[in-house]
């Protein structure tokens, strides 16, 4: 029996091994442990790739989120309109802020905000919307757009899942007002723990950014504001930089192991493709690049008729690594439900795409041999063997 982790980060970091360890100890002699000019080459080269004019690292994913609100003054009476189905550090971050989350449905097919959604829930308070690129795919930018200047609304985008995804050529983390993403090791663009990235076009949101990743400080012992720690350290830079560069094959590793799973299971009875208008008697709908140009962090079923959980069994039972990106939707976190924030009762989408997901492995370094034993797995589930 083949065994298939849902990820697997050995391969991919031994092929770097002796370059990590030379870095290391580059880092080590130079005793140069805080920010620095290797943070600042890691960022030069981070904007290049993104096609921003600015590149912050930072301590961590949920950090950068927490940095470009602060930058831009979001919080108490302010509302920032995001989406129920994600990870909790984007609504976390706006919660800490003082400010309220509102909770915006998400598309039942590319699992991004839905937009439509969004503008019935604009009110006087709304400053900001917080899209995620949900799963490695970009949400609309020119809609996307086109919403925020209808609603005069700043725009931080979460794309902690997506760095390297495109719309029509532009990248993510590039059209907001400022952008955010993670380095936590399984991300595409993966670290050696915690570290982040916060993007910005605007002269003046990143130097207010660079100022607030300081403690607000300016020059050195001379604070104009409250700030806070959010630097990233010399050595999660150097790792990072040494990475970056293999990030485009690491992400077309990442589409082919996509394209494999679509092209092994078209035309197999009970699954389809999660697209309007899809069979409904199918069991499993796979996912669909609607971009043309995700990165495939995930690969994210959605399964139906109250099968889930059969389907996580069967495949754990296979020893194939699963899990469900996310079993509870933002509104029905036990730190939320009592605070009563508004747009919980008309995400439907999310309440259902909860108790449906259930993410299989994509990683790039997964074997010919692996993707086929998954891909046969979930054609006999489909086939009622395990239903």
């Amino acid at each position: 029996m083949t065994t298939v982790p849902l990820l697997d980060l050995g391969p991919q970091n031994r092929a770097l091994e002796a370059q990590f360890e030379a870095a290391f100890r580059d880092v080590l002699r130079s005793n140069q442990f805080i920010m620095g000019p290797r943070l600042e080459a890691f960022e030069k080269d981070c904007a290049a790739f993104l096609g921003v004019k600015h590149a912050l690292g930072v301590s961590s994913g949920t950090d950068a989120l927490l940095l470009a609100l602060m930058a831009l003054d979001i919080g108490e009476g302010d509302e920032v309109l995001l989406p129920a189905f994600t990870f909790f550090a984007t609504a976390g971050s706006v919660a800490r802020l003082g400010a309220t989350p509102v909770w915006v449905d998400v598309d039942p097919h590319h699992f991004n905000i839905d937009l439509a959604d969004a503008a019935r829930k604009v009110s006087p308070r709304t400053r900001a919307i917080m899209p995620v690129h949900l799963f490695g795919q970009s949400l609309d930018l020119d809609a996307l757009q086109a919403f925020a200047a209808a609603h005069k609304l700043r725009v931080v985008e979460d794309a902690a899942q997506s760095m390297g995804a495109r719309w029509k050529g532009r990248a993510t983390m590039s059209v907001g007002d400022l952008g955010a993403t993670s380095f936590f090791p399984s991300k595409n663009l993966g670290g050696m723990g915690d570290s982040g990235l916060v993007t910005t076009q605007d002269d003046a949101l990143a130097e207010r950014a660079r100022i607030l990743r300081v403690h607000g400080m300016q020059p050195k012992y001379y604070h104009r504001e409250v700030g806070a720690n959010f630097r990233m350290d010399p050595l999660q830079a150097a790792l990072l930089h040494l990475k970056l560069p293999q990030l485009p094959g690491y992400n077309c590793a990442r589409a082919g192991n996509a394209l494999f799973y679509h092209g092994a299971l078209k035309g197999v009875a009970g699954i389809a493709e999660n697209r309007a208008g899809a069979d409904r008697a199918a069991k499993i709908l796979l996912p669909v690049d609607f971009s043309g140009q995700g990165i495939w962090n995930q690969f994210t079923l959605r399964v139906t008729g109250g099968r889930r959980d059969a389907l996580k069994a069967f495949l754990t039972e296979r020893k194939i690594g699963c899990e469900i990106y996310y079993p509870i939707p933002l509104h029905r976190q036990e730190c939320f439900v009592s605070r009563g924030y508004p747009g919980a009762d008309t995400v439907e989408v999310s309440e259902q795409l909860s108790a449906e997901v259930l993410s299989i492995p994509i990683f790039p370094e997964l074997t010919g041999e692996q993707r086929q034993w998954v891909a046969d797995a979930l054609a006999d589930f489909a086939a009622g063997k395990g239903a």
